[in-house]
């Protein structure tokens, strides 16, 4: 099984695999709606749909934009979207999280819990939800700086941790914040997730049994305490490690009078875990290091990535995936196929 990668530069962002959010824009995205600049010396991230490498920092960038992707208002509704065609895994468990102090510690002011991306269970591959639309809590307090968190751990496939960061603000009259701390798990240093193999309860003892935070519009946070379900996960990130072996490089419901609604979209399914499939000749692998300078919409494979000449410069190296290689199909599109 392989996926192809076409080559237009316009489209490269969405030419991997998997989920990212468009709106608010996340850090470094090339496909986001309403980005502002680049900080001075960052580059945009084409391979944003990636999961977090298990040594990564939370956010995957740490170095904020200069202004908002978004502003939000306390207890008013919010829309979240995601990129169109990435591979859902089945879904999962997703949740959505504000952060005051910089991205150390995020509170919970969502959550899609087993069903994300569909609203029930999926052997797919193709989501059926593009959208999340949900009320932010009333008191979440103001902030210029803030940082919201879309989180996932998907239910098919290599156990892996995906987080997408974009910076907002938020108008609120409130101090302070109280809810369940996002969750990570497949990630280093905190426990595994199994996949889910049918059970959509799997893992789901990390969510309901988080610890609550509170967070100030100064940046301060406090801990309520670990509660037992805490405590275990603890425990088990001291003794379970099986990571994936990516090398990419992203208030629960009913809190207060939240409410939800998904976006649907009319989707073929595949059946996970492939990725989109094609009847091409099978192509000869190719790893020759590119050049210093390019033609613009060139990709050029690179053992198990590829690079994409954006405007006379290559793009950073943009990995296929575990277990898979990349294979050149013409001088604008190569293929992930398995290695």
């Amino acid at each position: 099984m392989f996926f192809k990668v076409s080559a237009i530069a316009a489209l490269v962002a969405s030419a991997s695999a998997h989920m990212a959010i468009t709106s608010p824009c996340p850090r470094y995205s090339a496909n986001g709606k309403n980005c502002p600049a680049l900080p001075a010396g960052a580059a945009y991230d084409y391979s944003i749909r990636s999961p977090l490498a298990v040594d990564q920092a939370l956010c995957k960038y740490t170095t904020p934009y200069d202004t908002p992707s978004a502003t939000w208002t306390a207890g008013q509704a919010v829309t979240v979207d995601f990129e169109q065609g990435g591979a859902a895994h089945g879904g999962g468990h997703c949740q959505f999280s504000l952060s005051y102090d910089g991205g150390k510690t995020f509170v919970v002011v969502h959550e899609e819990l087993k069903y994300c991306f569909f609203g029930s269970a999926s052997g797919s591959n193709t989501g059926t939800i593009s959208s999340y639309t949900f009320n932010l809590p009333a008191d979440v307090p103001s902030s210029d700086k803030a940082v919201f968190a879309w989180s996932w751990v998907n239910a098919v496939g290599n156990r892996e941790f995906y987080m997408n960061c974009a910076d907002v603000a938020i108008k609120g009259t409130s101090k302070s914040f109280t809810g369940k701390e996002m969750t990570i798990a497949n990630h280093n240093g905190y426990p595994t997730i199994p996949e889910f193999n049918g059970n959509y309860d799997t893992g789901l003892e990390y969510y309901t049994g988080a610890k609550q935070i509170t967070v100030t519009g100064s940046g301060s946070t406090s801990s309520g305490g670990s509660s037992a379900a805490s405590s275990a996960s603890s425990s088990k990130a001291t003794s379970t490690k099986s990571y994936s072996s990516s090398t990419t490089s992203g208030a629960p419901i009913g809190h207060g009078a939240q409410t939800s609604s998904a976006t649907a979209t009319a989707t073929a399914t595949v059946p996970a875990p492939v990725y989109t499939t094609t009847t091409s000749a099978a192509p000869q692998t190719t790893s020759a290091a590119p050049s210093t300078s390019c033609t613009h919409g060139v990709m050029q494979c690179n053992g198990t990535g590829y690079k994409v000449c954006v405007w006379g410069k290559w793009s950073a190296q943009i990995n296929c995936g575990a277990r898979t290689a990349c294979k050149q199909t013409s001088s604008s599109a190569v293929i992930c196929d398995w290695a």
